[in-house]
């Protein structure tokens, strides 16, 4: 049984995984999107309950983890509701939990991309389970997978959608099947000619050309990092023309470059710091690899 139904409908606090009587200590909560606590343990869902197997990522912005029920295997992804400075946050949460829920409901149907189960209170949402493992450094996957993975970006793309987080290889999923899927679109950009069928924002109030123009340059970005990890994992299924496309690095890509690079810089030693390690925790290892037991 699929759940699509309202946010009303469910019980907020048992949702948002409120642990009651908690009071153990977590170092630099700040860094984490729900502070002290982690995903719940449970929720409730029309078709019966469903159980924690497993924590994914618990970032700054969202904790995605796997549960199991009577609909079998989905994924739920917690937006942010820690405070930070003292600042309330989960107006963040809400925000980036509503957009990226409107990029889902608009790629529906796309071969590639989880089917979107609904929200889950103000920050939650839920999307059906891919058995599979994300692309492994240098996994050798069959001959189809690019194209596949081409013809994935080229559906969101005729919806409007540019991914704009293919850069990370952990984000590519191989399933069951061999196939690819890619998920968390977080930072996606969508930008429908239509106004009113655009995600809610900031972003609605850019002029139209603006938005066109973004779009159009995030799609060129799309392409360069499929051929780029096609490059890096097939280049024997590349033609000359696609091997040279695969160094033409953009201007968009130059600039994010150069801007971010300071900003990675400073986060890097921050979480060295801190954690002890220099790079947030990534769905990119063998123990991703390895499936969940069944229940």
């Amino acid at each position: 049984m699929v759940w699509r139904g309202s946010l009303d409908s469910l019980d907020r606090a048992a949702i948002l995984g409120v642990v009651m009587g908690s009071t153990r200590r977590v170092k630099h909560a700040w860094l984490r999107a729900l502070g002290i606590e982690d995903l719940p343990a449970r929720f409730t869902l029309p078709d019966g309950e469903y159980l924690h197997v497993r924590t994914y990522k618990h970032d700054f912005f969202a904790a995605t983890g796997l549960y199991e029920g009577p609909g079998g295997r989905v994924i739920l992804k917690v937006g942010r509701t820690a405070r930070l400075l003292g600042l309330p946050m989960a107006w963040l949460g809400r925000w980036l939990c509503r957009r990226e829920l409107a990029i889902y409901q608009r790629a529906d149907g796309v071969e590639g991309v989880p089917r979107c189960l609904g929200g889950l209170g103000p920050t939650g949402l839920l999307h059906a389970f891919v058995e599979g493992h994300p692309l492994q450094r240098g996994e050798r996957v069959d001959d189809a997978f690019f194209a596949r993975l081409e013809r994935l970006l080229s559906s969101l793309h005729q919806r409007d959608i540019a991914y704009a987080d293919l850069e990370k290889r952990e984000n590519i999923l191989v399933d069951a099947d061999g196939r690819p899927a890619l998920i968390d679109f977080q930072i996606s950009w969508c930008w429908p000619r239509d106004q009113a069928a655009r995600p809610r924002g900031p972003g609605r109030i850019l002029p139209g050309f603006i938005g066109r123009y973004i779009l159009t340059r995030l799609r060129a970005a799309d392409q360069y990092h499929l051929l780029k990890h096609w490059r890096r994992h097939r280049p024997d299924l590349l033609t000359a023309e696609q091997l040279h496309a695969s160094y033409q690095v953009g201007l968009l890509i130059r600039l994010h470059r150069r801007i971010s690079w300071p900003f990675t810089r400073v986060r890097r030693s921050l979480l060295k710091l801190l954690t002890g390690r220099s790079r947030s925790p990534k769905q990119d290892g063998p123990q991703f690899v390895d499936q969940p037991p069944s229940r």
